[in-house]
C-alpha cells in the first residue's frame, strides 16, 4: 500500500451543526453539506491542503455504509493534528476555535519535547491538537 491518504472522515452526530463549526467557527472552505438526494448520503467535504480534504458523515450513516454497529463516541481513537508555525500561533487557532464552540481540554503549554501544545474538542467530541513543533515547521 503506498501513502496515499486523500480523505480523513469522521463521524458525527448533527451534520449541520458540525458544518457551521468547522466552516463558519474555524474557516475551512466547503461547498456545504452534498449527497441529501441519497439516503444516508449526505456529507461535507473541506479542502484541507495538497489535495487532503475532511469529510463529515453522521455517524449512523458510516456504520450503515460500513455494515457495522455504530458504537458509542471515543475521543481518544485518534487525534488530529494542526501544525501551526508559533506559539502565538497555536494560542490564537485555540481561541478561534474555543470561540467558535469548541470544547477546551488542555490549554495550550510546553510540551516536555520542546514544543508548544494545546487540545480541544470540536461539537462531537473529536480531539483536536494544535501544536508548534520546531522540528516540523509548516511552509505556509
Amino acid at each position: 500500500m503506498r501513502p496515499r491518504i486523500t480523505v480523513i472522515t469522521i463521524g458525527v452526530d448533527d451534520l449541520e451543526t458540525s458544518v457551521r463549526f468547522y466552516r463558519d467557527g474555524l474557516g475551512l472552505a466547503t461547498e456545504g453539506i452534498i449527497g441529501t438526494e441519497f439516503e444516508h448520503g449526505a456529507v461535507a467535504f473541506f479542502d484541507l491542503q495538497h489535495g487532503l480534504r475532511l469529510a463529515l458523515f453522521g455517524r449512523e450513516d458510516i456504520a450503515r455504509d460500513a455494515g457495522i454497529a455504530a458504537t458509542a463516541r471515543s475521543a481518544t481513537e485518534f487525534t488530529l493534528g494542526h501544525n501551526v508555525a508559533s506559539e502565538q500561533d497555536v494560542d490564537a487557532v485555540m481561541r478561534q476555535a474555543i470561540d467558535a464552540g469548541a470544547r477546551l481540554v488542555k490549554p495550550a503549554q510546553k510540551t516536555f519535547w520542546g514544543g508548544y501544545a494545546g487540545y480541544f474538542q470540536d461539537p462531537d467530541d473529536h480531539l483536536w491538537e494544535v501544536v508548534f513543533n520546531p522540528a516540523l515547521i509548516p511552509d505556509d
